[in-house]
Protein backbone atom coordinates (compact mmCIF):
# COMPACT_ATOMS: atom_id res chain seq x y z
CA UNK A 1 0.00 0.00 0.00
CA UNK A 2 1.20 3.48 -0.79
CA UNK A 3 2.02 5.96 2.26
CA UNK A 4 0.15 9.16 2.21
CA UNK A 5 0.62 12.04 4.71
CA UNK A 6 -2.47 13.35 6.21
CA UNK A 7 -1.69 16.48 5.27
CA UNK A 8 -1.57 15.96 1.32
CA UNK A 9 -4.13 16.95 -0.41
CA UNK A 10 -5.01 14.59 -3.41
CA UNK A 11 -7.47 14.99 -5.37
CA UNK A 12 -10.01 11.80 -5.54
CA UNK A 13 -9.92 11.83 -9.38
CA UNK A 14 -6.07 11.25 -9.30
CA UNK A 15 -4.16 8.06 -9.93
CA UNK A 16 -2.03 6.83 -7.18
CA UNK A 17 -0.06 3.42 -8.18
CA UNK A 18 1.11 0.79 -5.62
CA UNK A 19 3.54 1.55 -3.09
CA UNK A 20 4.64 5.13 -3.76
CA UNK A 21 5.20 7.53 -0.83
CA UNK A 22 3.97 10.84 -0.83
CA UNK A 23 5.49 12.96 2.31
CA UNK A 24 3.52 16.08 4.11
CA UNK A 25 1.97 18.86 2.17
CA UNK A 26 2.18 17.28 -1.32
CA UNK A 27 -0.94 18.90 -3.85
CA UNK A 28 -1.99 16.25 -6.44
CA UNK A 29 -4.64 17.20 -8.69
CA UNK A 30 -7.11 15.69 -10.27
CA UNK A 31 -5.74 14.68 -13.92
CA UNK A 32 -2.25 13.09 -12.69
CA UNK A 33 -1.51 9.37 -12.79
CA UNK A 34 1.34 8.37 -10.49
CA UNK A 35 3.45 5.28 -11.08
CA UNK A 36 4.12 2.84 -8.99
CA UNK A 37 6.82 3.04 -6.25
CA UNK A 38 7.19 6.81 -6.49
CA UNK A 39 8.11 8.95 -3.64
CA UNK A 40 7.47 12.91 -3.15
CA UNK A 41 9.24 13.76 -0.29
CA UNK A 42 7.18 16.90 0.37
CA UNK A 43 5.81 20.22 -0.48
CA UNK A 44 5.54 18.77 -4.17
CA UNK A 45 2.73 19.93 -6.71
CA UNK A 46 1.66 17.45 -9.02
CA UNK A 47 -1.19 19.04 -11.76
CA UNK A 48 -2.61 18.85 -15.52
CA UNK A 49 -2.58 16.16 -17.24
CA UNK A 50 0.63 14.56 -16.14
CA UNK A 51 1.17 10.76 -16.03
CA UNK A 52 4.47 9.57 -14.55
CA UNK A 53 5.97 6.44 -14.52
CA UNK A 54 7.49 3.87 -11.84
CA UNK A 55 9.77 4.78 -9.56
CA UNK A 56 10.38 9.02 -10.06
CA UNK A 57 11.74 10.74 -6.84
CA UNK A 58 10.43 14.34 -6.68
CA UNK A 59 11.87 16.73 -3.59
CA UNK A 60 10.53 19.62 -2.02
CA UNK A 61 9.02 22.69 -3.82
CA UNK A 62 9.15 20.72 -7.31
CA UNK A 63 6.21 21.16 -9.64
CA UNK A 64 5.56 19.60 -12.52
CA UNK A 65 2.65 20.11 -14.89
CA UNK A 66 1.80 23.47 -14.54
CA UNK A 67 0.30 25.51 -17.52
CA UNK A 68 2.68 26.67 -19.98
CA UNK A 69 4.22 30.16 -19.45
CA UNK A 70 4.12 30.73 -23.09
CA UNK A 71 1.87 33.55 -24.12
CA UNK A 72 0.17 31.78 -27.29
CA UNK A 73 -1.37 29.60 -24.46
CA UNK A 74 -4.95 29.37 -25.75
CA UNK A 75 -6.23 26.30 -23.78
CA UNK A 76 -7.13 23.03 -24.56
CA UNK A 77 -5.66 19.24 -22.96
CA UNK A 78 -2.26 19.80 -22.61
CA UNK A 79 0.45 17.06 -21.44
CA UNK A 80 3.21 16.26 -19.27
CA UNK A 81 4.25 12.76 -19.76
CA UNK A 82 7.29 11.56 -17.37
CA UNK A 83 9.15 8.00 -17.86
CA UNK A 84 10.59 5.76 -14.96
CA UNK A 85 13.39 6.18 -12.94
CA UNK A 86 14.24 9.71 -12.99
CA UNK A 87 15.14 12.31 -10.24
CA UNK A 88 14.16 15.81 -9.67
CA UNK A 89 15.89 17.88 -7.10
CA UNK A 90 14.24 20.97 -4.92
CA UNK A 91 12.42 23.88 -7.24
CA UNK A 92 12.86 21.91 -10.53
CA UNK A 93 9.93 22.97 -12.97
CA UNK A 94 8.21 20.95 -15.62
CA UNK A 95 5.57 23.04 -17.83
CA UNK A 96 3.01 21.49 -19.88
CA UNK A 97 2.86 22.09 -23.32
CA UNK A 98 1.38 25.12 -25.06
CA UNK A 99 -1.44 23.60 -27.79
CA UNK A 100 -4.22 21.73 -27.29
CA UNK A 101 -3.21 17.66 -27.90
CA UNK A 102 0.32 18.20 -27.52
CA UNK A 103 2.71 17.34 -24.73
CA UNK A 104 5.77 18.09 -23.06
CA UNK A 105 7.86 14.24 -22.22
CA UNK A 106 10.60 13.65 -20.11
CA UNK A 107 12.20 10.45 -20.52
CA UNK A 108 13.69 7.44 -18.49
CA UNK A 109 16.20 7.73 -15.71
CA UNK A 110 17.54 11.74 -15.64
CA UNK A 111 18.64 13.44 -12.84
CA UNK A 112 17.17 17.10 -12.77
CA UNK A 113 19.24 19.05 -10.33
CA UNK A 114 17.54 21.93 -8.38
CA UNK A 115 15.70 24.75 -9.69
CA UNK A 116 16.01 23.62 -12.98
CA UNK A 117 13.66 25.09 -15.57
CA UNK A 118 12.08 22.58 -18.42
CA UNK A 119 9.79 24.39 -20.51
CA UNK A 120 6.34 23.32 -23.19
CA UNK A 121 6.86 21.28 -25.23
CA UNK A 122 10.43 19.82 -24.39
CA UNK A 123 11.36 16.43 -25.64
CA UNK A 124 14.29 15.16 -23.38
CA UNK A 125 15.67 11.19 -23.30
CA UNK A 126 17.28 9.03 -21.14
CA UNK A 127 20.28 9.38 -18.36
CA UNK A 128 20.65 13.01 -18.85
CA UNK A 129 21.91 15.59 -16.33
CA UNK A 130 20.98 19.12 -15.85
CA UNK A 131 22.92 20.80 -12.97
CA UNK A 132 21.24 23.33 -10.99
CA UNK A 133 19.38 26.18 -12.37
CA UNK A 134 19.92 25.07 -16.04
CA UNK A 135 16.90 25.85 -18.01
CA UNK A 136 15.24 25.07 -21.20
CA UNK A 137 13.14 27.14 -23.33
CA UNK A 138 10.41 25.72 -25.33
CA UNK A 139 10.78 23.11 -27.89
CA UNK A 140 14.21 22.33 -26.79
CA UNK A 141 15.42 18.77 -27.77
CA UNK A 142 17.77 16.57 -25.69
CA UNK A 143 19.13 13.37 -26.55
CA UNK A 144 20.23 10.21 -24.26
CA UNK A 145 22.86 10.56 -22.19
CA UNK A 146 23.53 14.46 -22.30
CA UNK A 147 25.24 16.67 -19.98
CA UNK A 148 23.49 19.83 -19.21
CA UNK A 149 25.78 21.86 -16.54
CA UNK A 150 24.74 25.06 -14.20
CA UNK A 151 23.41 28.41 -15.25
CA UNK A 152 23.07 27.20 -18.79
CA UNK A 153 20.50 28.92 -21.25
CA UNK A 154 19.01 26.94 -24.07
CA UNK A 155 17.19 28.96 -26.73
CA UNK A 156 13.55 27.64 -28.01
CA UNK A 157 14.21 25.19 -30.60
CA UNK A 158 17.23 23.79 -30.31
CA UNK A 159 18.99 20.38 -30.29
CA UNK A 160 21.17 19.12 -27.83
CA UNK A 161 23.09 15.98 -29.57
CA UNK A 162 23.44 12.17 -27.20
CA UNK A 163 26.44 12.10 -24.97
CA UNK A 164 26.94 16.18 -25.87
CA UNK A 165 28.18 18.49 -23.07
CA UNK A 166 26.88 22.01 -22.43
CA UNK A 167 29.55 23.97 -20.17
CA UNK A 168 28.44 26.20 -17.04
CA UNK A 169 26.95 29.80 -17.65
CA UNK A 170 26.56 28.55 -21.35
CA UNK A 171 24.42 30.22 -23.83
CA UNK A 172 22.75 27.56 -26.41
CA UNK A 173 21.26 29.46 -29.43
CA UNK A 174 22.30 27.04 -32.04
CA UNK A 175 21.94 22.85 -32.01
CA UNK A 176 25.11 21.28 -30.19
CA UNK A 177 26.22 17.99 -32.58
CA UNK A 178 26.11 14.45 -30.24
CA UNK A 179 29.38 13.87 -28.98
CA UNK A 180 30.75 17.56 -28.78
CA UNK A 181 31.46 20.25 -25.77
CA UNK A 182 29.76 23.52 -26.37
CA UNK A 183 30.74 25.89 -23.62
CA UNK A 184 30.49 30.08 -23.86
CA UNK A 185 28.26 32.82 -24.48
CA UNK A 186 27.18 32.53 -26.86
CA UNK A 187 28.03 28.58 -26.87
CA UNK A 188 30.84 27.07 -29.65
CA UNK A 189 31.60 23.83 -29.59
CA UNK A 190 35.10 23.81 -28.13
CA UNK A 191 35.99 20.20 -28.51
CA UNK A 192 34.54 16.28 -28.19
CA UNK A 193 33.67 15.07 -25.00
CA UNK A 194 36.24 12.90 -24.09
CA UNK A 195 35.54 12.19 -20.60
CA UNK A 196 31.91 11.26 -21.39
CA UNK A 197 32.61 9.15 -24.54
CA UNK A 198 35.22 7.39 -22.71
CA UNK A 199 32.51 7.06 -19.44
CA UNK A 200 29.76 5.80 -22.39
CA UNK A 201 32.68 2.66 -22.97
CA UNK A 202 33.29 4.05 -26.83
CA UNK A 203 36.39 2.43 -28.29
CA UNK A 204 39.57 4.66 -28.79
CA UNK A 205 39.32 3.80 -32.33
CA UNK A 206 35.81 5.47 -32.14
CA UNK A 207 36.72 8.36 -30.18
CA UNK A 208 40.04 8.98 -32.66
CA UNK A 209 37.33 9.18 -35.24
CA UNK A 210 35.13 11.63 -34.02
CA UNK A 211 37.99 14.27 -32.67
CA UNK A 212 38.62 14.11 -36.36
CA UNK A 213 35.06 14.80 -37.65
CA UNK A 214 35.00 17.76 -35.12
CA UNK A 215 38.55 18.75 -36.24
CA UNK A 216 36.87 18.79 -39.82
CA UNK A 217 33.71 20.16 -39.07
CA UNK A 218 34.80 22.94 -36.64
CA UNK A 219 38.78 23.72 -37.67
CA UNK A 220 39.49 23.03 -41.42
CA UNK A 221 37.75 26.34 -42.41
CA UNK A 222 35.40 24.31 -44.67
CA UNK A 223 31.54 24.70 -45.25
CA UNK A 224 29.49 22.46 -43.62
CA UNK A 225 28.23 20.58 -46.34
CA UNK A 226 31.75 20.19 -47.51
CA UNK A 227 32.92 18.60 -44.08
CA UNK A 228 30.18 16.00 -43.70
CA UNK A 229 31.24 15.09 -47.52
CA UNK A 230 35.14 14.31 -46.35
CA UNK A 231 33.61 12.62 -42.93
CA UNK A 232 31.61 10.24 -45.08
CA UNK A 233 34.27 10.26 -47.89
CA UNK A 234 37.54 9.85 -45.44
CA UNK A 235 36.73 8.15 -41.66
CA UNK A 236 35.24 4.93 -41.23
CA UNK A 237 31.33 4.18 -41.74
CA UNK A 238 30.67 4.03 -37.93
CA UNK A 239 27.58 4.25 -36.38
CA UNK A 240 28.16 7.34 -34.31
CA UNK A 241 30.14 9.02 -37.21
CA UNK A 242 26.62 8.34 -39.24
CA UNK A 243 24.57 9.33 -36.30
CA UNK A 244 26.84 12.64 -36.29
CA UNK A 245 26.56 13.32 -39.98
CA UNK A 246 22.77 12.91 -39.91
CA UNK A 247 22.04 15.55 -37.10
CA UNK A 248 24.16 18.19 -39.10
CA UNK A 249 22.27 17.67 -42.02
CA UNK A 250 19.33 17.72 -40.18
CA UNK A 251 19.86 20.99 -38.61
CA UNK A 252 17.36 23.71 -38.93
CA UNK A 253 19.17 26.23 -36.98
CA UNK A 254 22.57 25.33 -37.70
CA UNK A 255 25.35 23.92 -35.30
CA UNK A 256 27.01 26.09 -32.84
CA UNK A 257 30.38 26.68 -33.73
Amino acid sequence: MSSIHPSAVIHPGARIGADCEIGPYCVIGPHVELGDGCRLHSHVVLDGHTRLGRDNEIFPFAILGKQTQDLKWKGGVTRVEIGAGNTFRECVTVHSATHDGDATVVGDHNHILAYCHIAHDCRLGNRIIMSSYAGLAGHVIVDDHAVIAGYAAVHQFCRIGKLAMIGGYSKVRQDVPPFMLADGSPAETVTINKVGLERAGLSDDTINALRAAYKLLFREGLTISNALVRIEQELPPLPELQHLVQFVRASERGISK
